[in-house]
């Protein structure tokens, strides 16, 4: 950790001891510490210092846990400067078993998130996927914001980095007509955004605790389809989810759509290993 963010910790916290880095921060300095009695984890901004990025975390962490249903690290404090970048403090999450009982409510507890309903698509601030800036511009009809504010801007991106040929990249048009079409017209609810295996665990009381969130109200599949990306998160989640929330016709089909926006992320982020899943989908629904 370095000492300005010490510095910044122990005048809010007091003294703080056993302090270690922690493993996967992508975007951020992730460390764990103990003050007051408390373990607690404190995230560092990296870069560029003036792209909110953890203010962004934060708003979403504290939208989710106004929502009373999933469970959500409490943010503990924030600070951002231009010099020194931005640093979020939250309580810590300790490791419990992720068991049948526990990934069954867990499961139900994603779905109640998902029946909340919301007017508008989007959010009022923008804010990341990954290291990627995620537009989050509010509109009425979930197609044309899932185009407009989702797959238009990964594609063109890719498209401008030489990683996606041009004659797999649908017109505008192409990409309105089909998700039209497929994605129809649900209901906009919080999600989570970015719900993959890394961004959520169970905690020593059996509940699910979910992380770093890519907060937006979208439709809920969404979440689902990022769970089942890479392996899903097993039989039991997906059984309490759907006692909750039943799964609506056509579930299937909108999976892979859903997940290309996260396949061009991190054919963004990580390179061309991602290109042959991106194209299939692309081929699959626009050809």
């Amino acid at each position: 950790m370095e000492q300005q963010w010490r510095t910044i910790l122990e005048q809010e916290f007091g003294t703080i001891q056993n302090w270690q880095a922690l493993s996967g921060g992508d975007t951020s300095g992730v460390y764990k510490f103990v003050a007051s009695d408390s373990l607690l984890v404190a995230k560092t901004s990296s870069g560029n210092h003036n792209r909110d990025l953890l203010g962004a975390e934060r708003d979403g962490l504290q939208v989710l846990a106004a929502t009373k249903t999933v469970l959500v690290p409490e943010v503990l404090f924030y600070h951002k400067s231009s010099e020194e970048g931005e640093l979020l403090v939250t309580n810590f999450i300790e490791s419990g078993s992720k068991t049948t009982v526990s990934l069954r409510e867990f499961g139900r507890d994603l779905a109640r998130l998902h029946q909340v309903e919301v007017p508008l698509f989007g959010w009022t601030r923008n804010n990341f996927i990954g290291a990627l800036p995620q537009s989050n511009k509010e509109q009425k009809d979930w197609s044309s914001f899932y185009v407009e504010e989702r797959l238009a801007p990964q594609l063109q991106l890719a498209q401008d980095k030489g990683l996606l040929p041009s004659h797999l990249i649908p017109n505008e048009d192409k990409l309105h007509q089909v998700c039209k079409t497929i994605l129809g017209s649900p209901q906009a609810s919080p999600i989570h955004g970015d719900l993959w295996g890394g961004n959520y665990l169970i905690n020593p009381q059996g509940q699910g605790v979910v992380i770093d969130p890519s907060f937006y109200h979208g439709h809920g599949e969404v979440d689902l389809a990022m769970s089942r990306l890479f392996g899903g998160f097993g039989p039991a989640f997906y059984a309490g989810y759907h006692e909750v929330l039943p799964e609506a016709a056509g579930a299937e089909e909108r999976r892979d759509l859903y997940q290309l926006y996260y396949l061009l992320v991190h054919l963004n982020m990580f390179g061309r290993s991602y290109l042959s899943s991106v194209a299939a989908i692309l081929q699959r629904y626009f050809a």
